[in-house]
């Protein structure tokens, strides 16, 4: 019973030994600034903007290969962030910043389709064929795929409701000179 043990603790530090210089010498360096753009996006990965998720999108904008408004759900404040840190111009007039918004199922409408259920990317609309649907208001990224797959428009995009983690101190208004 002792050699087998030894025979497999062994074994386990060899092919453990070999993976760790197999990764040491065969490690591919990525782009740093991919790295931290990637950082800064939201990393829902909901697919907005056309990418399969935020590594994708990030490699994009280091490589510029897309533009620094790519990612609706960051909105102005990141178009604008991205454009400082890839030192480009951004142009932010047809951007829209309503603000977090979440997929809303009116009940008296929803056929059950299930057509929601497979475009949703994070699954986070809940029902079964034939029954009424109900979104998962934390799991939502508000990419509005469900909406616009709707046949009857029994779906629609409201602003996030805030809650105690959401919610921020309004800005005070500056007095206006006289």
């Amino acid at each position: 019973m002792f050699e087998a043990m030894s025979a497999l603790m062994v074994l386990g530090l060899a092919l453990g030994g070999c993976l760790g210089l197999a990764a040491h010498y065969l490690k591919v360096e990525g782009n740093p600034i991919a790295g931290e753009i990637e950082g800064m996006l939201p990393g829902s990965n909901c697919g907005q903007c056309g990418f399969l998720g935020c590594a994708d999108a990030a490699n994009a904008l280091a490589e510029n290969r897309a533009p620094v408004t790519l990612c609706p759900p960051g909105g102005k404040t990141l178009a604008s962030g991205l454009a400082d840190k890839l030192g480009v111009e951004a142009d932010l007039s047809n951007m829209e910043d309503s603000g977090p918004v979440i997929a809303f199922v009116f009940e008296d409408l929803c056929i059950g389709c299930t057509k929601c259920l497979k475009r949703c990317p994070t699954d986070a609309i809940i029902g079964a064929s034939k029954q009424i649907h109900g979104v998962v208001d934390d799991a939502c990224t508000g990419c509005k795929k469900c909406a616009d797959v709707c046949p009857t428009g029994a779906i629609t995009m409201r602003l996030e409701t805030p809650t105690l983690q959401t919610w921020h101190w309004p800005k005070p208004e500056l007095p206006l000179a006289s």
